[in-house]
């Protein structure tokens, strides 16, 4: 069976302290700009057949350096942002504690199964993300691609190889700036995600 190999890249620690985002655009910080030209010189020699990014300029900066000097095309998925927590997005935890607290609580409490006012749920992300990736993987067989992209996006779709359910997603650890390697098989007719592996690779 032909596999198609993910690098999936999060991007490096952004310039915002304390608030909530994901939707919401923030650069990297100064250490993040750093990180981000270590992740591209580290993976310099990989020969990647793609490299997708998410629009968000954190993730589009770093996929940037790491395109740099490649012949394989850099492209924009919108599929690959993370999720956007609606109403939240750029408040203060002390602030949506306040003014959502029964929202608040049930992000809390069972975070894969809020809807947030105004943005997505996390079924909402994983049906974007796993459509996307079932594409990518058939689109790309026997090729290696990068993804480089949010802690949320790589989450999803390290539980779904692993076959774990969705809420223990954040058992899962993905630092900023870390690197994993998921393999999946390439033949549509496949069972998805079965056979897969995962490496991680931190820095």
């Amino acid at each position: 069976m032909t596999g198609t190999v993910f690098t999936l890249i999060r991007h490096p620690q952004p310039a915002v302290i304390g608030i909530c985002y994901g939707s919401l655009d923030v650069p990297l910080s100064e250490e993040g700009l750093q990180h981000a030209r270590a992740i591209a010189e580290e993976l310099a020699a990989e020969a990647f057949a793609a490299i997708y990014t998410s629009p968000l300029q954190r993730c589009a900066v770093t996929a940037r350096m790491v395109a740099e000097g490649r012949e394989c095309p850099l492209e924009t998925l919108d599929s690959l942002r993370e999720l956007d927590f609606g109403c939240f997005e750029g408040r203060t935890f002390d602030d949506l504690a306040r003014d959502y607290p029964d929202v608040y609580r049930r992000w809390m409490e069972a975070p894969t199964e809020v809807k947030f006012p105004g943005g997505e749920s996390y079924a909402a992300l994983r049906t974007r993300v796993m459509s996307a990736v079932r594409e990518l993987r058939v689109r790309h067989a026997g090729q290696s691609i990068a993804l480089v992209t949010h802690g949320g996006v790589i989450r999803t779709l390290v539980a779904e190889v692993r076959g774990l359910d969705p809420g223990r997603m954040f058992e899962i650890e993905v630092p900023y700036g870390s690197i994993r390697r998921v393999t999946l098989p390439s033949d549509p007719d496949a069972p998805p995600f079965a056979p897969a592996a995962t490496t991680p690779r931190s820095r």
